[in-house]
């Protein structure tokens, strides 16, 4: 902020600047011209009163002196200011005439003093920072949750958490030698009042015109990729913070957009599939052009490594592997359009292939006889919810001289591929007294689902989703329908409100159960039921909550989930 002997200096100068220009145009100002002056400045908070009082006195002694040297100029000079104007009054006080050139000097002299002690002090332009400052952009969000979870007493207690067998295992699946069950889901006992908390905070920069840099951090209870949820408590210790985004973007046109890093999903689609906390790795081509006032293309290609294999087998072994890295290619084309004034249509249909996630049976390997691994060990998928149809990864020969009580350490790996067809749309609609309605459907479809190819991809040792004659009890589609009435679809003010209900349907091995919604039937696939709740906005960009899901399994044993959700939700 400008210090006050600064102020007070700018001002001076301005005042004896405007003096000096109106010299020659106009009789010299009068003492009561410049008091008044000098109290204007008082009143615009430039000048003190104290300060004031003795710039007037000043200017009166400053009078005095102008005064006896007039009287004591050569009688030319003095008939000569006589002609040039009226007879000088009592009290009043002549300036001598300055050129115009001079009076530009002083001018441009005056105003580059200010303008440079203004760039310096940064008061030139109120509410502005350095340049760089105004290139970046800071946003984030913060969801305070109350969540609880209940469980039908009916349910089966057998059922096999094969994610958390993976990330601790192997396990020996062998009764004879294994003096303990496998990890196993809770399907029985409540939890109830969880206080959950997400909070993320983003950067993004303007590099260039056309380019954009991005960060984003964010909570959460582990490195899982559907969710940034961390529940509180646990002896009040302190909270992760994950790397969420971080992310380089080209912009050559309008229509298109180039992004490469960890970003949000770039494609157009639901939460049955890809969760609202997923990130995707890798690159992506994001294109959007309006054709004309009604009509529009948008459209989505990308690359996305889901996991890179190791190249050993182990860390102590000889055994090196050759790269069989997985990754997701995807493609989406589709098409908005305006109806009219109170109808909005958006449609997008979508290609999705998952290379190399399936596991892969191994070739025979001994671990009890101090083999460190086996040479499928890393086709297991790297992050697993449930639902999806799996199988034991390892073919352990038996030991000859006992095999009846050989260890056999498992690790377990999905018997399907993954080669999705993804089907969205959304219909906008503006009904009478202010009400919107938003109706949204997806369908997908898993074209690599063949109960053929899995029976022999897993040799028979798929472990779970069979009938009671051993069959494979499962299937390839999933749907979503979904409703919101309100009277705003996006809340952002005090008073929003809307109201949403839906179903969902998802078959075992329709789609990957690692990335979805972890929240219906707490992630995963092989699942249906509804869910429902509202929003409502409590001040700007602060809304309120609450969801009720309900859900059981499609297939297999009872496994009934019900979860209830109240929040507080916050962005800036």
């Amino acid at each position: 902020m400008i210090s006050n002997v600064n102020r007070l200096s700018l001002a001076v100068g301005m005042v004896i600047a405007t003096l000096v220009g109106q010299a020659a145009a106009a009789p010299a100002p009068s003492e009561n011209a410049t008091i008044n002056l000098i109290r204007l400045l008082v009143e615009q908070g430039v000048l003190k009163q104290d300060k004031a009082d003795k710039l007037i006195a000043q200017a009166q002694s400053e009078a005095d002196q102008a005064r006896k040297s007039a009287s004591a100029a050569p009688a030319a000079v003095v008939a000569g200011v006589a002609a040039s104007g009226p007879a000088a009054a009592p009290g009043d006080v002549r300036v001598q005439y300055v050129p115009a050139a001079v009076r530009d000097q002083i001018r441009d002299q005056v105003k580059a003093e200010v303008m440079a002690t203004a760039k310096q002090e940064n008061w030139a332009q109120p509410n502005t920072f350095p340049e760089w400052v105004s290139r970046i952009s800071i946003d984030g969000d913060l969801r305070l949750r109350d969540e609880s979870r209940y469980y039908s007493d009916s349910n089966s207690n057998e059922i096999v958490d094969f994610a958390k067998l993976n990330n601790n295992g192997p396990y020996d699946v062998n009764p004879n030698s294994s003096t303990s069950l496998p990890p196993l889901l809770n399907t029985r006992e409540d939890r109830t009042n969880l206080f959950r908390l997400r909070a993320r905070l983003g950067v993004k920069a303007e590099i260039a015109p056309e380019w954009t840099a991005g960060i984003r951090i964010g909570t959460g209870s582990d490195n899982n990729p559907v969710s940034t949820t961390q529940t509180l408590g646990g002896g009040f210790a302190k909270k992760d913070i994950w790397l969420d985004q971080g992310y380089l973007s080209w912009k050559p046109s309008d229509q298109l957009t180039l992004t490469g890093g960890r970003f949000t999903n770039p494609f157009f689609s639901t939460d049955m599939l890809y969760s609202g906390d997923l990130n995707f790795d890798g690159v992506a081509a994001i294109f959007d052009h309006k054709l004309n006032r009604d009509w529009g293309l948008f459209g989505t290609v990308g690359a996305f490594p889901v996991e890179y294999t190791n190249d050993t087998t182990s860390s102590n072994g000889f055994d090196k592997e050759s790269s069989d890295n997985k990754w997701l290619y995807g493609a989406q084309i589709g098409a908005k359009w305006a109806v009219n004034d109170s109808n909005r249509l958006k449609a997008g249909l979508a290609y999705y292939r998952f290379d190399d996630i399936e596991g892969q049976r191994s070739s025979p390997c001994e671990p009890w006889a101090g083999a460190p691994g086996c040479d499928s060990d890393g086709t297991r998928a790297a992050f697993m919810q449930k639902g999806n149809t799996v199988f034991l990864l390892r073919d352990i020969t038996p030991n000859p001289l006992n095999p009846a009580t050989t260890p056999q350490p498992q690790f377990v790996g999905l018997a399907s591929e993954f080669n999705l067809i993804d089907l969205n749309f959304v219909w906008d609609a503006d009904l009478p007294q202010n009400f919107k309605l938003r109706s949204q459907a997806n369908y997908i479809h898993n074209l690599g689902y063949d109960e053929g190819d899995m029976r022999k991809r897993s040799a028979g040792q798929i472990v779970n989703n069979l009938d009671s004659d051993g069959q494979i009890d499962s299937g390839a589609n999933a749907w979503m329908a979904q409703f919101t009435l309100g009277n705003a679809l996006e809340l952002k003010k005090q008073g929003d409100w809307n109201l949403f209900a839906g179903y969902k349907y998802i078959q075992p091995d329709a789609l990957p159960d690692g990335f979805n919604d972890s929240s219906f039937h707490l992630g995963g696939t092989n699942a249906k039921g509804y869910f429902l709740g509202g929003n409502y906005g409590l001040a700007k960009n602060v809304y309120a909550t609450g969801r009720w899901l309900s859900s059981e399994a499609v297939y297999g044993a009872p496994f009934d989930i019900d979860v209830l959700q109240l929040e507080i939700n916050t962005r800036f």
